[in-house]
C-alpha cells in the first residue's frame, strides 16, 4: 500500500488543498548581528509572511539555513512557526543528515506540533538509489510525521525508485529540485494517483510554466520570503493564464534576480536574506559558509528588488513591518 494513502491527520489533503491555492512559503531564520538566534525578530519577520496567505510553511529547511542550525535553535524555529502559523496552513519542518541525526530532529518537530517533514538531501557521501529508499524508509519507521523527499543533488530518482519510494508508509509526496522534466514526467507517471509533487527549483517561478506541462503546478517561491506582494502576484498571473504580466514579471525582474543569484555559490539563499533587509525585515545576516552579497552586488540587488515591487505597486518597506 502506498505510503500516502493512510491520512488519518488530513495532512495529505490540507497540502494538496494549499498547493492549489497559493506559493509554497520556505522563511529565513533570522540571526542577529553576530550570528546568535533571534528568536523574536523570527516571529515578527515570519507574521508578515503568513499573513499572506501561503498555501504551506516550511521552516528550517534550506532557505532557512537548516544546516547551520543546532537541535536547540531548530526546536525554538519549528515551535515559533506552529504557534504564528495557529493552524492555517500545513507546517512542514526540514529535517536531513543521515537518518539517524534526521530522526533527531524528526522528534523535535513532532514534539513541536509540526504536521509534516521535507528530507532534505543527504550530506556528502554518494548513495545508490537502493540506499536512498532505505534511508527514507528508517525515517518514516522512526516518526509519525509524514514525508515529503527532496531530489536534489545526489539525490535523484528513477521510476523504478519512485515507485518504492511511494510505497513507503508514510512518504506523501516528492518535491524535485533538480528540473529535469524528461525524468520528472516519468517519475509523475510512474507514481500512484494523490501522490504529491511539487516544483522545487532555486528560483521556482522561471520554471513554474514548464512544470506545469508535466503535471506539476505547485512550487516554492523563495521570493516569498522577502517580497509576497511578488510572489502573490506572479501566482495569481500564472493561474489566471495572464501571459503579458508573467512574462514581464520574468523579463523584468526573475531573469535578472537569477541571473545575480548564479554569479556566487549561496546566493540562492544569501541574495533572498538581503533583499529582506533592504525591506527593513529583521533577519540578520547568513551563517558561514554563506556570506552576504558585497556592495556592488547588493546595489544590482536593490536595483531588481524595485523594479519588481513597482511592477505590482509595493512599497520598499511594508507596513506591517515592526522592527
Amino acid at each position: 500500500m502506498a505510503g500516502f494513502s493512510a491520512d488519518p491527520d488530513g495532512v495529505v489533503q490540507r497540502l494538496r488543498d494549499g498547493m492549489a491555492s497559493g506559493v509554497l512559503s520556505f522563511p529565513l531564520t533570522s540571526f542577529t548581528e553576530d550570528g546568535d538566534l533571534d528568536p523574536e525578530s523570527y516571529r515578527t519577520y515570519l507574521a508578515g509572511r503568513l499573513d499572506t496567505a501561503p498555501g504551506a510553511v516550511f521552516p528550517a529547511c534550506g532557505t532557512g539555513e537548516f544546516s547551520a542550525l543546532d537541535e536547540d535553535e531548530y526546536r525554538a524555529i519549528v515551535t515559533a512557526t506552529v504557534e504564528v502559523a495557529d493552524g492555517r496552513m500545513p507546517v512542514v519542518a526540514g529535517t536531513g543528515y543521515g537518518w539517524a541525526q534526521a530522526l533527531r530532529f524528526a522528534r523535535i518537530a513532532e514534539e513541536a506540533g509540526a504536521d509534516a517533514l521535507l528530507v532534505l538531501p543527504h550530506y556528502l557521501v554518494e548513495a545508490p538509489e537502493a540506499g536512498l529508499v532505505e534511508q527514507l524508509r528508517r525515517i518514516a519507521a522512526g516518526t509519525r510525521l509524514p514525508l515529503v523527499a527532496y531530489q536534489r543533488g545526489p539525490v535523484a530518482f528513477t521510476p523504478e525508485g519512485l515507485r518504492a519510494v511511494a510505497a513507503v508508509p508514510g512518504v506523501i509526496g516528492l518535491k524535485d529540485g533538480h528540473g529535469d522534466l524528461d525524468r520528472l514526467q516519468r517519475l509523475t507517471l510512474a507514481a500512484p494517483d494523490g501522490f504529491l509533487f511539487f516544483n522545487g527549483a532555486a528560483t521556482a517561478e522561471i520554471q513554474a510554466r514548464a512544470y506545469a506541462t508535466v503535471g506539476v503546478p505547485a512550487y516554492s517561491s523563495a521570493v516569498h520570503a522577502f517580497a509576497p506582494e511578488i510572489a502573490g502576484a506572479f501566482f495569481t498571473a500564472l493561474r489566471a493564464g495572464d501571459e503579458a504580466t508573467v512574462n514581464k514579471l520574468l523579463r523584468d525582474f526573475y531573469v535578472p534576480l537569477v541571473e545575480l543569484r548564479d554569479k556566487v555559490p549561496g546566493y540562492a539563499v544569501s541574495l533572498v536574506k538581503a533583499a529582506a533587509r533592504l525591506r527593513g525585515l529583521p533577519v540578520g545576516p547568513v551563517r558561514a559558509p554563506l556570506t552576504d552579497p558585497g556592495p556592488a552586488d547588493l546595489s544590482a540587488l536593490e536595483r531588481i528588488l524595485d523594479t519588481g515591487l513597482a511592477l505590482v505597486g509595493a512599497a520598499r518597506r511594508p507596513a506591517a513591518v515592526i522592527l
